[in-house]
């Protein structure tokens, strides 16, 4: 039997527990992945650091009908990065609370790197799931942009409505999500505590402009993005390749953070280099980008 459906309006945005201290490579007997419930219906896991450097987060909303999964991690093999395994179990737990027939489950992206695309293929054969290509025409077809990037546009998961905002700067794919049950705006890596890696700045500032106009028209809580790069003295990030991140700055950013990256994006637009602040590093322009992360072959990776 069909349970009542969640009320995912009323009392919006609901308070969210995150009171978490993410492991940072540094302990010993660290699992493979942490898993954090902001709320019962929204949950945060982590990649271990000892299994891939970038240690990704990605994030699983849930809806009356059904879930999305923003991002799908760094790594392919189930038995380093048991996502599908996890997911399962948390979609099943939700659904003995909360039982709905025919539940979906919709993997999409934050952008198409493939440190948030990697996952994907151990939910190619999964039942009622969709995998939502990381390209831009995927992405434009699947979520119904008919104006990109100069739009948003909704993603319905049963009375839990999203935002979905092109966000291209970072990557020509990316994709911003607000959800109004948390009044979290899930960033991707257009904005998180860490390196930011631009390689169109005038399709970043854009992109951020949209961001604050939906922040102007919603209430937006916090900030949540994919990395944690930034250490907890203003100014300096853990290398890149870093195994451990003793000391990392928190995860959360808030509304007033974006407002300021897009003016210091402003400021620096004309002159590619690279830019340190307390909360985050910026890298402006491909050449930029290319050189930090591929110094030897002078093309961007997969990562980030």
């Amino acid at each position: 039997m069909p349970s009542q459906p969640v009320d995912f309006h009323s009392g919006a945005p609901v308070d969210l527990d995150l009171s978490v201290e993410w492991m940072d490579g540094s302990g010993l007997n660290e699992p493979l992945v942490q898993v954090h419930a902001l709320d019962e219906h929204t949950f945060i896991l982590r990649q271990s650091l000892k299994t891939h450097y970038e240690g990704p987060f990605v994030f699983l909303l849930l809806g009356n009908t059904g879930a999305l999964l923003i991002d799908s991690g760094a790594t392919s093999d189930e038995e380093t990065w048991p996502l599908r395994h996890l997911v399962d179990g948390i979609i099943t737990d939700w659904l003995v609370a909360h039982p709905t027939p025919s539940y979906s489950l919709t993997v999409a992206h934050s952008h198409g790197h493939g440190d948030h695309t990697a996952g994907d293929v151990q939910f190619s054969h999964r039942a009622n799931t969709r995998v939502v290509p990381a390209s831009l025409e995927g992405v434009k077809s699947f979520f119904g942009f008919t104006n990109w990037p100069n739009e948003t546009v909704s993603f319905d998961l049963g009375g839990r409505i999203l935002r979905v905002i092109a966000g291209p700067g970072h990557e020509e794919a990316a994709t911003l999500f607000y959800d109004p049950w948390t009044g979290v705006l899930f960033t991707g890596d257009t904005v998180y505590p860490g390196r930011l890696y631009v390689v169109d700045m005038f399709a970043y500032i854009a992109t951020l402009d949209r961001a604050i106009t939906v922040m102007a028209e919603v209430p937006v809580s916090y900030l949540l993005g994919c990395h944690i790069e930034m250490s907890s003295t203003p100014g300096h990030d853990h290398p890149l390749g870093s195994l451990s991140h003793p000391g990392e700055a928190p995860m959360p950013m808030r509304p007033g953070q974006l407002v300021t990256l897009r003016e210091r994006a402003v400021e620096i637009a004309h002159v590619p280099g690279v830019y340190k602040f307390d909360d985050v590093i910026i890298y402006n322009g491909k050449a930029v980008v290319d050189d930090y992360l591929n110094p030897s072959s002078g093309t961007e990776g997969g990562s980030d």
